[in-house]
């Protein structure tokens, strides 16, 4: 009963969505802190209220607006979140990830996750871009943990692939053509909303982590299950705690997705366009 719920849900809100478009939809991104303006170059938009759709959680997060925006980019249709669910939201990890699964549904098999991030690199700067090659997740929840959904994917899986290198080395290439420089790295995802104690970002860099956040990690696992092509990116918006003095606060972080939003669109409508099957 319980298999069955979850999916009539999903299938309830991929049907909502579907009353809204005559076409299929190639691409799905989602838009982490200070970056949902991206939302704004969609060409002939089409925008619902996550509050409309049904089963859809609530953002809550501040510079998330809550809305899916659908329409072109680069001449190919896509599904936008102006904004995503965080595990400190009081959400679990398999409702963080409803949306993927809807998108799924949707049969979209193309998505693009964005976030903003603390820098543990000394020698980056804060509005780099950085393409995520692999994660840490310490954190004990997992999106598929429970009862396993044989029709959309296996209970065990394979995550070396989880991050497309295809994809990274379109988006690179990309970035070369704008002269825009790009940083790789691995991402680690902690819970918040606390930003991270020096200690803890001492230990994040000895693990080998070059940036660190509160999300996207649980939408790439779902990515990976189901089989998506998956390529992510990190808005460095800030110098981790114990390399920079500065007291961090969420203003700082949206500000500097602001500061980066007219190359990192430049950026992600270059990836579209060239995202080829």
């Amino acid at each position: 009963m319980e298999e069955k719920s979850f999916l009539e849900k999903i299938e309830i809100s991929a049907d909502y969505i579907k009353k809204f478009i005559d076409f299929d939809i190639e691409i799905a991104l989602v838009l982490g802190s200070g970056l949902g303006e991206l939302a704004q170059s969609i060409e002939n938009p089409i925008v619902i209220n996550y509050s409309d759709i049904p089963n859809f959680p609530i953002s809550t997060a501040p510079g998330h607006y809550g809305k899916l925006v659908i329409g072109e980019i680069s001449g190919k249709n896509v599904v936008c979140m102006q904004g995503r669910f965080h595990y400190y939201e009081g959400y679990d990890a398999k409702t963080i990830c409803y949306p993927i699964f809807v998108f799924n549904q949707l049969n979209i098999k193309k998505l693009i996750l964005t976030n903003a991030s603390g820098c543990l690199r000394r020698d980056w700067n804060v509005g780099d871009l950085m393409i995520i090659e692999d994660h840490i997740k310490l954190v004990s929840d997992n999106p598929l943990r429970g009862i396993n959904y044989e029709s959309l994917g296996p209970r065990f899986f394979d995550m070396s692939k989880t991050y497309s290198s295809k994809m990274m080395k379109l988006a690179c290439a990309c970035a070369k053509e704008i002269n825009l420089p790009i940083r790789k790295g691995v991402y680690q995802f902690f819970s918040g909303p606390s930003f991270e104690t020096a200690a803890e970002i001492k230990m994040a860099s000895a693990l080998g982590a070059d940036a660190t956040g509160m999300s996207t990690v649980f939408e790439a696992i779902t990515a990976s299950y189901l089989k998506m092509e998956l390529l992510a990116i990190s808005c460095l918006t800030n110098m981790a705690t114990g390399i920079s003095e500065t007291i961090l606060d969420e203003n700082e972080v949206i500000e500097a997705g602001k500061k980066v939003k007219p190359q990192f669109i430049k950026l992600l409508k270059s990836i579209i366009n060239k995202w080829e099957n």
